[in-house]
């Protein structure tokens, strides 16, 4: 991943952010008095995953503004393999997946190094 691309993952979580105190909402408070779903941690509806960190905050929001009725969210490809369809029109939120690999090349060696990467997904 290019680092330009990086960037601007962190940027849109940032802008998002900001608009949010702008708007005076509190992104890091969930708002379950005005949410349409009841108290629970965002999870992915086909894998049963919960999510964690920035996300977390990202679907609490989503919920919040869109009005939804759950914690449960879907890639488009995963709304397809279950049968589902996508409203045309519909816009996802960003979540944000982080791991570490090991090179092949490092896979035998006393110490692999291991390089950090950010993935980025709509649901």
């Amino acid at each position: 991943m290019a680092r330009t691309e990086r960037t601007d993952i962190h940027q849109s979580v940032t802008d998002r952010i900001i608009r949010e105190l702008e708007a005076g909402t509190v992104p890091w408070v969930c708002p379950w008095s005005r949410a349409k779903c009841g108290i629970a941690l965002p999870r992915n509806a086909a894998t049963d995953r919960a999510y964690c960190g920035i996300n977390i905050l990202m679907l609490w929001g989503s919920v919040e503004m869109q009005g939804f009725s759950t914690q449960k969210w879907l890639t488009f490809r995963q709304a397809h393999a279950q049968g589902g369809n996508v409203r045309k029109g519909e816009k996802g939120t960003t979540v944000f997946y982080a791991d570490r690999f090991t090179p092949k090349s490092e896979a035998g060696s006393d110490e692999p190094r291991q390089i950090p990467f950010l993935k980025r997904f709509t649901v």
